[in-house]
């Protein structure tokens, strides 16, 4: 399940629940977040702010909501714990998500 609020000019963000974003719940990650995007959301933070670990399935839901935007809006990401900047390290996340501290850093940035 994730949590999602729309914030000014239509910038909604997204919130997994729990600390672990993983292949247990990847999918509902995936198929709640595109739905959002059906809905018309196309400019979306994902907060990880919870967050602590996240596998290559959680990786996968984040790219593939990334690919559904595609041109039409943005997809960025915050709130990393060390661990979860790692694995964005370490994956060269890190140079296709542009990575913001927290959901106000992100939505200033997106409204800029």
């Amino acid at each position: 399940m994730i949590y999602s609020q729309v914030r000014t000019n239509g910038i909604c963000v997204i919130r997994p629940e729990g600390d672990r974003l993983t292949a247990l719940g990847a999918n509902d990650f995936r198929r709640e977040a595109s739905q959002l995007v059906d809905e018309g959301n196309n400019r979306i933070i994902i907060d990880l702010s919870d967050v602590r670990f996240v596998d290559s399935s959680g990786l996968g839901a984040i790219v593939g909501l990334l690919k559904k935007v595609g041109n039409r809006g943005e997809v960025v990401v915050c709130g990393l714990s060390d661990a979860v900047r790692q694995m964005f390290r370490v994956t060269r996340m890190e140079k296709v998500f542009q990575i913001f501290p927290n959901p106000d850093a992100a939505t200033a940035a997106l409204d800029g």
